[in-house]
């Protein structure tokens, strides 16, 4: 069982490395084991190509967990977005072994040997608003929704296993006749939420043959923690993996709740809306369930507000799904 809430600041912490793990299985229990005696909730993904994940606790429980991590084979140099957090944003402490830290179904794809050239957010503008710049969101449908960088190009998937496909389909038209006939290359610059998409999709495109990709350093989280507002190309919110939901300029939590019952943004049109039922439907979700189902939802909702009536956190408390480091 996890210890009681503290009242001390909370840190959140949205961090990933490629890297090569020969036994995840050895690192699983120490690790858990760890981050429990340290008050730290949140979830860690170990794969043989490395870890990804978003963890949140007191400041010295951060530390001392991110320096074992630290401390793993070719984890000297682990990418790491530090944030705060008003509440435990977690319900739980869990980690788990996958075939991949994120999940997009090439096993050939090598992010270590072949991602794309890393672009400092200072330097971001520039380069997306330049007119030759093809910019391309890497994240999924639900998260766009909430915000993106202007004129960026959205997928429209669900998931990041749908990039590939996506991309393969959209080919021609994206990169134009020139490149296709051997003329002008493309420039294709991509973001996603916190870094580790990116080096999936950007070494996808280099193996697709396109030479000159582009991303984002740190993230749409690195963005929003360096570049002032004001001069900032970032348009609405960021859709974050934890119960903060969203966030915007300076990492400060935004206004979107999230639908316990499908895990997607809920805005206040949203909640506003006939079909929002907290922890039962809202507008995106309520025709993909059954009433049966919506039932079962209404249930499990009373049970977590009694628990947090008496001070406990409840066993089926919902655990946002991870996608990007941060857990995008």
């Amino acid at each position: 069982m996890l210890p009681r809430e503290s009242h001390e600041p909370l840190h959140v912490a949205a961090l990933y490395r490629f890297t090569r793990f020969e036994n995840c299985e050895g690192l699983k229990a120490p690790l858990e084991r760890l981050c429990r005696e340290q008050r730290v909730r949140g979830t860690l993904l170990l794969a043989p190509e490395g870890i990804n994940g978003t963890i949140a606790g007191p400041s010295e429980g951060i530390t001392r967990v991110l320096e074992a991590i630290r401390a793993l084979p070719d984890c000297a140099e682990l990418d790491v977005k530090l944030s705060g957090a008003s509440a435990m944003p977690f319900h739980r402490m869990k980690v788990r072994l996958k075939r991949e830290i994120v999940t997009m179904g090439q096993p050939e794809i090598d992010p270590r040997a072949s991602a794309g050239t890393y672009v400092e957010p200072q330097e971001w503008n520039a380069l997306i608003a330049d007119p030759d710049t093809i910019v391309i969101d890497t994240r999924n449908d639900y998260e766009v929704a909430v915000g993106m960088f202007e004129g960026a190009i959205d997928p429209q998937t669900t998931s990041f296993r749908d990039f590939p496909a996506w991309f393969r389909h959209e080919r021609e038209r994206l990169l134009g006749p020139d490149y296709i006939k051997g003329g002008k290359p493309a420039r294709v610059a991509m973001f996603c939420t916190g870094g580790v998409r990116c080096e999936k999709s950007t070494a996808f495109l280099k193996q697709e043959g396109v030479d000159e990709v582009f991303h984002l350093k740190g993230g749409i989280l690195k963005y929003l923690e360096t570049v002032p507002a004001e001069a900032s190309l970032w348009r609405g919110e960021c859709f974050v993996f934890d119960q903060r939901v969203t966030i915007g300029h300076g990492l400060a939590q935004s206004t979107y709740t999230l639908c316990h019952a499908c895990r997607r943004p809920v805005s206040a049109g949203d909640a506003a809306s006939p079909l929002y039922e907290a922890g039962v439907s809202c507008p995106a979700c309520h025709s993909e369930r059954s009433e049966q189902q919506r039932a079962s939802c209404r249930e499990r909702h009373r049970q977590e507000l009694l628990a947090a009536a008496q001070g406990r956190a409840h066993i089926g408390a919902v655990q946002i799904k991870l996608h990007d480091g941060h857990t995008d």
